[in-house]
Order: C-alpha cells, then structure tokens, then sequence
C-alpha cells in the first residue's frame, strides 16, 4: 500500500495542533457585523450590527451571566438601556418578557439601526406573541435618565462609553429611577466596590471580570438594610 505523502513529523504536528480541521465556532459567538439574542421569545435571532468605531456590544457570555442574575422570566418588568448601542441589552430584555424598554441612544446612525431592528422583531410571526412597549429615543443617556420619574423603573442597564467619563451622573440618575429592590447593571473598564458607590447610595450585589469587561449587578444600600441585610 503506497504511503499518503506529507506524512512527515511535521505535518502529524500540524495536525494535532488542529491544523487543516474546520474551525469550532463556539455557541453564541458574535460574528463580524451581527449580534444573536440568547433567550427568550427571539432567541437565536440575529441583528445586525452598524460598523461604528468604539461601538462594543456587550458579550455573549455576560449576557448570559447578566440574565441568570436578573432571571430568565423578565416578565412585567419596566427597562431601560440608557447608553443603548446595538440595543443588544434592551432587546434581550425585550425578549424574556419586559412589559416596556426604553432603549436611549445618541448617536443617529445607531438610532436607525436601532429602528430597523425593532420593526425586523416585530415582524417577526411568533405563536404566542407577548405584549409589551419598545420605545427608541435619541437622546444622551444622563439627561434622559434624569427625565425618569423616580422609583418607576425595575431594571437599568447603564454601559456608557468607557472613556466618557459618565458614570457617577449616570449612577446617581439612575439609583434615583431604581424601584424598591429593583437592579442596576454596570458595565466598566473598573471594578467598583461598595467604598466608592456609597455617596451613590448603591452597593454591589454582583460582579464578574470579563476579558476588559468587569459587569456588575448594583442594588440600592437602602434596599439591602431594609431587608435585613439578606
């Protein structure tokens, strides 16, 4: 039997090494120009994604985190994504249930995507369609936080430009929008601690590090004691 050329060492290398074999796309990866909601009623839809510098939508697997935190079952819950972007976090939210989200971005050509995206969900023909309000506004993410009644919304995404510095504002903003026991989520190039979100009244009830990314899940310090500290 005639021997298979190339069967040098080399090449048995080459191959243990995984070389020449078809690349293993790991589940939810986010390929260039789209992002895929990972549950709820759209799960595994794709959006597309506008090519805008600095534009970082947050991973998949915090995403996953994120929502195994708050609860897969978002439903009857008010949201808002005040420094939207792709629209990834409110659209996920979106997805689980949440009877409203208010997705707030101030850059234009990501507002159009963003309305592109919601008239491809609502298209969509689903078996049991869930009622809700989706709201896109063009607006800066501080100031449309500060408009928000106070105690009126359950869940607030906060991840502003990294650079930005706007996340104090943002903070104070949106602890003041907070229901009782409702959740904040931060997303920062820093890890926060209870030290610095004191003047905030918030603590930080979890966190996770990511590549650059540390996500945190922040509740309000008057919520925690009133609960005895549970």
């Amino acid at each position: 039997m005639t021997k298979p050329r190339n069967s040098s060492s080399k090449s048995t290398g080459r191959r243990a090494a995984g070389v020449g074999k078809p690349p293993r796309t790991p589940v939810h990866k986010r390929q260039p120009g789209e992002i895929r909601l990972i549950g709820g009623q759209w799960k595994r839809i794709k959006l597309k994604v506008a090519d805008k510098p600095g534009l970082r939508p947050t991973p998949d697997r915090v995403r996953e985190t994120l929502f195994n935190w708050l609860g897969q079952d978002m439903t009857g819950l008010r949201c808002v994504d005040a420094f939207a972007g792709t629209g990834a976090l409110g659209f996920e939210a979106a997805s689980r249930g949440a009877a409203e989200v208010l997705l707030v971005e101030q850059d234009g050509t990501l507002v159009t995507q963003l309305q592109r995206v919601l008239a491809q969900l609502q298209a969509l023909e689903l078996p049991d369609p869930q009622p809700q309000k989706l709201l896109i506004l063009r607006g800066e993410g501080v100031a449309a936080l500060r408009q928000l009644a106070p105690t009126s919304y359950h869940v607030i995404f906060l991840d502003p430009p990294f650079d930005g510095n706007l996340y104090e504002a943002a903070l104070a903003a949106a602890a003041r929008a907070l229901v009782v026991n409702g959740s904040i989520y931060l997303e920062s190039p820093k890890a926060w601690n209870d030290e610095a979100l004191q003047p905030l009244g918030l603590m930080v009830h979890r966190h996770l590090k990511a590549g650059a990314v540390h996500a945190h899940i922040l509740h309000r310090a008057t919520d925690f004691e009133a609960s005895g500290g549970a």
